[in-house]
């Protein structure tokens, strides 16, 4: 037995786990001996290629000796031992130098009848040659894609399709060959000959949709390999395609149907497959790939399973109605597979297309599976849950108690933060399901060994506990990780306590004493905070509700970055809040104390616009900014002038900030001004112009243009077009100076709107149902619109956003996705600070296009009016 169990172990150690790179190379010598040994010279080349293959790394030197010393066992005529000559010479020539003096040896070898020898000969050259030498051995390349050995014909199909990346124009002129190539009897030379032929054409979509066409109206194609590289080239074709061509669209889609009656299995599998990922297919067209995916999950191939229902549940994500009911019953029966992965695909797919009344039984089917398999399918799996209950709303409580149970089972932290994410998704979209998910996540926390979770949990509890019908069940679960969690998860539970006796004034006394109880904590952050909270629930629970309830205006990584500004760039006065966007910033990395960088925007001021516009004189008497634009560009970033622009909104005015940047090295501009002329009726007017007195070569300045506002309209719009006017004096290249004369010159610009947005801020309210409820309905304006230009509601909430130029609130901008239905929130400020709530209610259109209702609410009902109605404009 001793004996046997040493054979086992000896067994499971490979022959060249613990072999030495210098020692390999030493061995090689080798092969200089006369006679060849070729049971020795075996052995090295192995070795050789076990280190590389295992990233041993060769220096230029070590290869390049290694390679010379390979090239010495072409002497042997040992098949198998010139194969593993052609092997190693293969992988050393992107290491190797002076490689390309072995092309007379590999010359020979391809023009000798050994097919064997001339293959592997080729492929080997393909790695060494250049541009001149592929010109002198083009021919026996060429000859090579010809020949009648399938082995040969395809190691040249394959070397050409490697070197086209490198020599195109050569390869280019294969085409006759490849095509011959083509009518070949064998499955891999028709698959390489065709892959050749695509990749010649590739840039040319005529020559490439011709080729597609051909090759599916003829018979020409007998390789499976090959019949599934045509599938996805016609794919391609039909994706590319104008929508005028149907009747070729039609003849390409017919192609793809009848390899669905392919003999071979790859060959209906990739139709199928190709079929259902097509963009814009629909149910119908979907119905016989469909009804081979499903005879495909009854098959004794675990691949074919595998392949069939991953297929089906990509359709399931966008045409659940054309797999429901057909596959079902194939589908539950997948479940108890043993392999883990069908079992998991198959219940995502089924959680996508099952009905209302059947979510319990396919609940209990998984619990009896979801042990047995990996934390990482079960996050796969608790997606598909999450998917499920926000279709299902009113199932919520059999799911969320599902999930509870799925939480006290053992599993690591992403799948524990899987399924806590799915449950205050499900609280935050079903306001009936939260204090179901409350108690089952207070219950949770008892066990909780992660302490971001306990953290984020106890947060929750904090906000939404005490709006409960029996707020005082939660806190003996909070106060629980006071006395047994870590400091971090302890100072959670103080701020949350605090919030139940902010919010709930029956439970304040005894919230102050159980505070009162943790100053005596070894944690510094903890009785910080017990100190805090006690003493403003004790003195002033209104500084209190600000502080503790009530969301900050703006947020936090704008108010970071904002300070970070102040303290890289200080200035007299203080900071003030107030300047802060309200909006959210996109380049996040500046949060990470990162630097921004300016290099690719050539005309973007260094100062900041608001702060050198406010030190102006001339602007002074005009009053604060109200608004300030993102920067547009005017003008192509690789112009001779470089124009960009800001505008910046004051109470009876539009300050137009120019930034004009000369990259002409022979040129100095003068009297720099910005001509803009707009359509008298709208009521706007030119009033003043400040220009710049002189710009040189990559030197950037300021042009400025004051615009009066129309009197009668408090939201006027108008667009302007404009012209750069300057005086141009040349340079002289050697000296430097600039002539005395110079000529006037006019540049063209793009045109500049004014919009509703410029007039409306971004304004962040904390309690939008409360607010709204505050204006009243005196003041509320509704109409109703389609947007024919999107076709979801993701798309309508981004453009009716950019459009108010107003703040998204209560996360209404995050929308699931496949939603028909959804209701945007809004909140801002009109010029003169006036608030301005609007409540957006959409529903995508089956004949496209979104519908809408727009209602407004403000102090000024005039101001409600001009906004609901904007959108007509």
């Amino acid at each position: 037995m001793s004996s046997l169990s040493k054979k086992d172990d000896d067994a499971e150690n490979l022959p060249y786990d613990n072999i030495e790179k210098g020692l390999v190379i030493q061995e090689t010598r080798i092969f200089s001996k006369t006679p060849i040994e070729t049971k020795k010279c075996y052995t090295v080349l192995t070795k050789i290629i076990y280190l590389v293959a295992h990233g041993d790394h060769f220096n230029e030197k070590e290869a390049t000796d290694v390679f010379f010393a390979v090239t010495k066992l072409f002497q042997s005529k040992d098949v198998a031992l010139r194969r593993m000559v052609y092997l190693v010479l293969k992988e050393l020539t992107g290491i190797a130098k002076d490689t390309i003096m072995a092309t007379a040896i590999l010359i020979k070898d391809i023009t000798s009848n050994a097919e064997t020898y001339k293959a592997n000969a080729i492929r080997v050259i393909s790695k060494i040659t250049d541009d001149a030498l592929l010109g002198q051995i083009e021919r026996y390349l060429k000859q090579g894609v010809v020949d009648k050995d399938p082995y040969v014909a395809s190691s040249a199909l394959v070397s050409g399709y490697h070197l086209l990346d490198s020599s195109s124009e050569i390869i280019k002129r294969w085409v006759s060959e490849a095509q011959e190539a083509l009518k070949s009897k064998s499955v891999m030379v028709q698959y390489h000959a065709l892959g050749l032929l695509h990749k010649i054409r590739q840039k040319d979509k005529l020559a490439v949709s011709k080729l597609v066409h051909s090759l599916t109206q003829g018979n020409t194609i007998r390789s499976h390999l090959a019949h599934g590289l045509l599938i996805r080239f016609v794919v391609q074709v039909l994706e590319e395609s104008p929508a005028g061509n149907n009747k070729q669209n039609e003849a390409l889609f017919e192609y793809l149907e009848s390899c669905l009656r392919h003999k071979s299995e790859v060959v209906v599998y990739e139709a199928a497959r190709a079929i259902c990922n097509m963009k814009n297919i629909t149910s119908k067209d979907l119905t016989a790939a469909v009804t081979i995916l499903q005879m495909f999950l009854s098959s004794p191939k675990a691949t074919l399973r595998f392949a069939a229902i991953r297929t089906l549940n990509k359709v399931a994500s966008d045409h659940p109605h054309a797999i429901a009911g057909s596959c079902t019953f194939d589908m539950e029966g997948l479940i108890n597979d043993v392999n883990r992965n069908i079992a998991t695909l198959a219940i995502t797919t089924l959680l996508k297309i099952e009905t209302e009344g059947s979510i319990d039984r396919l609940m209990k089917q998984i619990s009896n599976f979801i042990n047995e398999i990996s934390d990482e399918f079960k996050i796969v799996v608790v997606d598909a849950i999450r998917t499920l209950a926000l279709k299902y709303k009113q199932r919520h409580y059999s799911i969320m108690t599902f999930l509870s149970n799925m939480l006290r089972d053992e599993g690591g932290f992403e799948y524990k933060k899987a399924i806590v994410e799915t449950i205050l998704e499900i609280v935050n979209e079903i306001p009936e399901s939260k204090e179901t998910g409350l108690a089952h996540l207070s219950e949770f926390i008892e066990d909780c060994e992660f302490s971001y979770l306990s953290t984020k949990i106890l947060h929750l509890l904090g906000k939404e506990g005490p709006k409960t019908r029996t707020p005082s069940k939660y806190i003996r679960h909070i106060y629980n990780r006071i006395i047994l969690e870590n400091s971090t998860v302890r100072a959670s539970a103080v701020s949350a306590l605090a919030k139940f006796g902010l919010n709930h004034e029956p439970l304040r006394p005894k919230i102050i004493v159980l505070l009162t109880r943790c100053l005596q904590d070894n944690d510094d952050e903890v009785r910080d905070r017990a100190t805090f909270y006690l003493r403003m629930l004790e003195n002033d629970l209104e500084l209190a509700s600000k502080m503790m309830i009530e969301d900050l205006p703006i947020p936090l990584y704008n108010l970071e970055l904002s300070l970070r500004q102040y303290l890289d760039n200080p200035i007299e006065r203080p900071f003030d809040i107030n300047t802060v966007p309200a909006f959210a910033l996109v380049d996040k990395t500046l949060g990470k104390g990162k630097k921004s960088t300016t290099a690719n925007q050539p005309a973007k001021p260094k100062e900041e616009p608001v702060e050198k516009i406010s030190s102006l004189s001339e602007f002074a008497s005009l009053g604060p900014i109200f608004n300030s634009s993102k920067q547009i560009e005017l003008s192509e970033s690789e112009t001779e002038y470089v124009v960009t622009c800001i505008k910046h909104i004051y109470a009876r005015y539009v300050v137009f900030q120019f930034f004009v940047k000369n990259t002409v090295s022979e040129q100095l501009l003068e009297n720099v001004t910005v001509d803009m002329e707009v359509d008298d009726s709208t009521g706007f007017r030119v009033d003043s112009v400040i220009p710049a007195d002189s710009i040189t070569c990559d030197e950037t300045k300021p042009v400025y243009v004051k615009v009066e506002l129309p009197l009668e309209a408090s939201l006027a719009t108008a667009s302007f077009t404009n012209k750069l006017k300057f005086d141009v004096k040349q340079v002289d290249a050697d000296s430097g100076q600039a002539e005395d004369e110079s000529t006037p010159e006019e540049y063209p610009l793009e045109d500049i709107d004014i919009s509703i947005a410029d007039f409306v801020k971004r304004n962040f309210v904390p309690n939008w149902g409360e607010k709204w409820e505050e204006l009243g309905e005196d003041t509320t304006a509704v109409e109703t619109f389609s947007l024919s230009s999107v076709n979801s509601c993701a798309d309508a909430v981004k453009e009716i956003i950019d459009f108010l130029g107003m703040q998204p609130c209560d996360r209404t901008e995050t929308i699931p996705p496949k939603r028909t239905k959804h209701i945007l929130l809004l909140s801002g400020l009109a010029v003169g600070g006036i608030p301005i709530l609007a409540r957006v209610r959409m529903k995508v259109n089956p004949s496209g296009g979104v519908s809408m209702e727009l209602t407004v609410r403000s102090n000024d009902a005039e101001l409600s009016s001009q906004i609901a109605s904007a959108m007509y404009s």
